[in-house]
């Protein structure tokens, strides 16, 4: 048996590929940039992004936590849990500052509210509004310190000492009565670790 092989003129003319046109290769070079864009510009750019917000987040940790007095804004969930400082709704002109070491934490919180917000307040504690003595400033002048709060001003101050077993907070708190419906409240929550 003999077989005809292909002659070699024959074999490159059947192989040959049609030469590309101009739209096809621009069309074909679109298409790999694209790719290429996509497979590396859009993991830079969500690189850059998430770069920043980072670099923002640590900036606000460290504002709050270079803080040397009190800061305006609520304490966190975690900090009136933990304090257990319960600021009522409403309140307003909140303000905050904590203090940590190895042997006492403090938490000092003060707000305005209402009085209903004040017994509120109270009563979440588990006491009285009843409970607070007329002229008593039970903050004392090392925390006065701390935060700048000066008990002299114009009013009725009232104030009572809530302690409580450890590991349980005990909480400091003076009232001023100076504005008729709208307390002042000044709280320190101290707590042994």
């Amino acid at each position: 048996m003999t077989g005809e092989f292909p002659r070699t003129g024959e074999f490159s003319q059947r192989t040959a590929a049609p030469a590309e046109g101009r739209r096809h290769a621009i069309r074909r070079r679109a298409l790999t940039l694209l790719i290429i864009v996509l497979l590396i510009g859009v993991p830079a750019g969500y690189l850059v992004i998430s770069a920043n917000q980072s670099r923002a987040s640590g900036k606000d940790k460290e504002a709050k936590y270079s803080a040397t007095g009190l800061t305006e804004g609520w304490p966190s969930k975690l900090q009136r849990r933990l304090y257990q400082v319960p600021v009522p709704h409403p309140a307003w002109w909140v303000a905050y500052y904590e203090t940590n070491n190895w042997k006492t934490s403090r938490l000092y919180v003060e707000f305005e509210t209402t009085d209903a917000g004040l017994s509120a307040f109270l009563t979440s504690m588990g006491l009285h509004p009843d409970d607070l003595k007329q002229g008593d400033i039970t903050i004392g002048e090392r925390d006065r310190n701390v935060t700048g709060w000066t008990f002299d001003g114009p009013g009725t101050w009232s104030g009572l000492a809530h302690e409580q077993k450890d590991p349980a907070p005990t909480h400091d708190i003076v009232v001023n009565h100076d504005k008729p419906g709208y307390p002042w409240v000044y709280v320190v929550s101290r707590t042994v670790p």
